[in-house]
């Protein structure tokens, strides 16, 4: 996509491409809580925002629009197409205030600091037949050390023309930030009390203020303040309410002030009707000033280069039948753009308490009280994380358990930017193996948390799903042309070692695909901490098997999740799917499941980097896991797979719930296509009584007592993640390996694919958002939205694109 710079009449310097891939991802919408939020990925530096509110009354302030907020009631709000490495379109629709918002973002390549970057925001009536008033703020906040300054001479009562502002930080060095106004806009100058405002009528109004260390994320709380302020002051004279108040649009501005030492800047615009304003970043390095040309010229081609390489990488197939292809591909393109344009970089602490352990818990692997370790919740130093996020508006922030998920579809479209995600979180392994399954970095994270909900605890885990980034992204490099496994240093024998690489240069987001010394060095690095990480489970997690005089072909492969609740196991990523009660000796099939397949990852690592003799024993543990599966957890009388636990009497017996658990070796692969138990399986995931709806797998049986009950997160409704990971087995096993039942699978895989893809594009196009489950009677879309977490995984199940 970088040629995209041929089509613009710009200077050399900007045509030329960063050093490397790593530089087109410095920048980005990397602040996917707010609805437009761009910022560098670096700990403390510049970070800008948006927020606007409706001056047709003087509450609509109070409705001031900034951060994602379902309570805002928004019609709808996504990227329509979005690249990392390039910019996008969003696309926000605010009925409240009648208004179209769409944000345009555009990197430009060049110099040594990660390049420029153009961004253009507009707005049009939603409804040309009734006004559209509105105030926009953009702001600049600067973190950490450096400054910024405002290079227009001051004026209290508003700035005319173009707002310009100069900073340097040491990590970006010098640059400079304009922002334009567009060429037919109508600024608000008609209202009541018209004339006696009419020295600041028409005029940009600003405002610049010294935040605290940490604190710039709270900018729209300050702006906000700020203007509230101003208006009383101006409103303060027309208190005689028979002659009314001035319009709020010449109150409700701010002070247009600077105060020394400033290091954030606002900028407010009255809007009536369309209007259109141009923000840009020049990096001083890259010594090309940027204009509105290189928006006019470069979205377009922006946006045809990513429909081409869409349709490419994502294709609905031929023989996908549907009555209208273009609703189904803007659908699959907005959820993937909004998955990538909630790619979120987060820095600072975190709180983590060593101590804390149920009763059920405090088992012969508990720490020892005499660790000296502080007991209590207990605030860790800073780290860095980018990352998807599973939902905007919810959940803006990094979840363990979705992200395999999310690397697996941002994987297919970049693989560079899925791996730099993954090693991200791979770099959070601390020293025992552990990773906390929330990252809630810093203040403004904690800030969208309950404080019951903060604290992470080392002893929990969560399924390990990043094994299956790093599963897709060896089948993906197994599927590159090319290189022989010698080449790829997968040979166990006397084949070299040492990878040959391409002469050709990679298109971005392929370098590792292309360069097979980079990604066997990439296999290298991440293989000693994912090994420490994978010992980690198997020594915390572990679960008892002679104690019970339970018989398994293995004497080890058993595990129960830690941390579990009387009514929830939140560390298994179900929360309150039915479980038997917490007892010390139970065993969770859906925790075993994850470590076989977690076995198998090591394996393909440790063959591919020629770790021969760790290969050889992962191969053993998956082998001896899997067998345990079936030795402990096959409920021959229930014919199902089933949790474990111990009664009164101390013996064990089978936890049998019918729904996604009860799946769980078939949804992982781990079962043979011969298996005698997987007719049952696709009996009970076929069944309408059961699990089968028309709008996907349900989650809870139908027919058990619990179905819709309670909570009702885990006990009916549709999760798409899940189904995904059935439409995967049953594409790439038991569909296409010969055995008995590979007809039956054929058939269920392409009725599921059908039912999922379609209900999910019909409530998007009912509702304006993809939803993080569907309810399991109606299938209409339930809980937070937009979710376009895991549940965008509906393009890889359109496209057949499968881990």
């Amino acid at each position: 996509m970088r040629l995209l710079w041929l089509l613009l009449p710009l200077a050399p310097s900007v045509f030329a491409k960063p050093g490397n891939d790593s530089d087109s991802l410095l920048w980005g919408a990397y602040r996917p809580n707010l609805y437009f939020g761009l910022r560098p990925r670096l700990p403390r530096s510049v970070m800008t925002g948006l927020a606007w509110f409706g001056t047709q009354d003087f509450q609509s302030i109070t409705r001031t629009r900034h951060a994602c907020d379902q309570g805002d009631g928004l019609n709808s709000y996504t990227w329509t197409e979005y690249d990392a490495r390039e910019g996008g379109e969003q696309v926000i629709k605010d009925g409240v205030n009648n208004v179209q918002i769409t944000t345009q973002f555009l990197k430009v390549p060049g110099g040594d600091h990660g390049g420029s970057w153009a961004a253009r925001i507009k707005g049009e009536p939603m409804n040309p037949a009734f006004p559209s008033r509105i105030s926009t703020v953009f702001y600049v906040g600067l973190e950490g050390l450096g400054g910024i300054d405002m290079d227009n001479e001051e004026d209290e009562n508003g700035l005319e023309g173009t707002v310009s502002f100069t900073g340097s930080t040491p990590d970006l060095d010098d640059f400079n930030i304009r922002i334009e106004e567009g060429p037919h806009n109508t600024l608000i100058t008609e209202g009541s009390y018209a004339s006696e405002f009419q020295h600041r009528l028409g005029k940009t109004h600003y405002l610049g203020a010294r935040v605290p260390p940490g604190q710039v994320w709270q900018a729209k709380d300050l702006i906000q303040g700020a203007i509230v302020k101003a208006a009383q002051e101006a409103v303060a004279s027309y208190k005689d309410g028979a002659k009314g108040y001035p319009d709020p649009a010449f109150v409700y501005q701010l002070p247009d002030e600077v105060y020394t030492g400033s290091n954030l800047f606002a900028v407010q615009k009255h809007y009536d009707g369309p209007f259109q304003f141009d923000v840009f970043f020049e990096s001083a390095s890259a010594k090309q000033k940027l204009s509105s040309a290189v928006l006019d010229e470069g979205l377009p081609a922006l946006s045809s280069e990513f429909n081409e390489r869409f349709n490419s990488v994502f294709p609905i197939p031929s023989t996908y039948e549907t009555s209208d292809p273009e609703s189904l591909r803007a659908f699959s393109k907005a959820i993937t753009s909004n998955l990538i344009g909630g790619i979120g970089y987060f820095y600072g602490t975190s709180i983590v308490d060593r101590s804390f352990a149920y009763e059920w818990d405090q088992d012969e692997d508990s720490a020892s009280d005499e660790t000296g370790e502080k007991k209590g919740p207990t605030l860790m130093p800073p780290k860095a994380l980018l990352t998807a996020t599973p939902s905007r508006s919810f959940f803006p922030r990094g979840f363990y358990w979705d992200e395999g998920f999310h690397l697996l579809h941002i994987g297919e479209w970049d693989n560079d930017l899925s791996l730099e995600i993954l090693k991200d979180w791979i770099n959070l392994i601390d020293e025992d193996g552990w990773v906390g399954r929330e990252q809630i970095l810093g203040e403004e994270a904690r800030s969208r948390v309950p404080p019951e909900f903060q604290t992470q605890v080392p002893t929990y885990a969560n399924p390990p799903t990043l094994t299956m980034a790093v599963t897709a992204f060896i089948n993906r490099l197994r599927a590159q042309k090319g290189p022989s496994e010698q080449d790829l240093g997968m040979d166990l024998g006397l084949g070299s070692q040492i990878p040959l690489a391409g002469s050709e240069v990679s298109a971005p987001g392929r370098r590792f695909l292309d360069e097979p010394e980079l990604a066997l060095g990439y296999l290298r690095e991440i293989y000693a901490p994912l090994k420490r990480h994978y010992e980690w489970f198997r020594r915390t997690q572990r679960g008892q098997i002679k104690q019970y005089g339970r018989k398994a072909r293995s004497r080890t492969e058993a595990y129960r999740w830690r941390g579990r609740s009387q009514q929830h196991v939140l560390t298994s990523g179900m929360d309150d799917y039915p479980r038997g009660p917490p007892h010390a000796g139970e065993l969770h099939l859906d925790l075993i499941s994850w470590m076989a397949f977690f076995a198998q990852t090591m394996r393909d690592i440790a063959e591919f980097v020629g770790e021969v003799d760790d290969a050889i024993a992962f191969e053993e543990i998956a082998k001896a896991t899997i067998e345990n599966i079936n030795d402990l957890h096959w409920s021959e009388e229930n014919q199902m797979y089933c949790d474990v636990s111990v009664n009164d009497d101390d013996e064990s017996y089978h936890v049998c719930h019918k729904g996604y658990l009860s799946l769980f070796p078939f949804l992982l692969s781990l079962l043979p296509p011969d298996s005698p138990h997987l007719g049952a399986i696709l009996d009970l995931l076929r069944d309408p009584d059961h699990l089968w709806s028309p709008y996907g797998l349900r989650s809870l049986s139908a027919s058990h007592p619990e179905f819709g009950q309670g909570e009702n997160y885990w006990k009916g409704p549709i999760w798409i993640q899940m189904n995904y990971l059935a439409l995967s087995a049953l594409h790439k096993t038991y569909a296409a390996q010969e055995g008995p039942y590979q007809e039956r699978a054929q058939e269920i895989y392409a009725e599921l694919r059908r039912n999922v893809v379609e209900n999910v594009h019909k409530e998007f196009v009912r509702t304006g958002y993809v939803w993080e489950q569907y309810d399991a009677i109606s299938g209409e879309g339930r809980r937070s939205h937009p979710f376009t977490g895991w549940t965008s995984l509906v393009t890889l199940i359109i496209s057949e694109k499968y881990y």
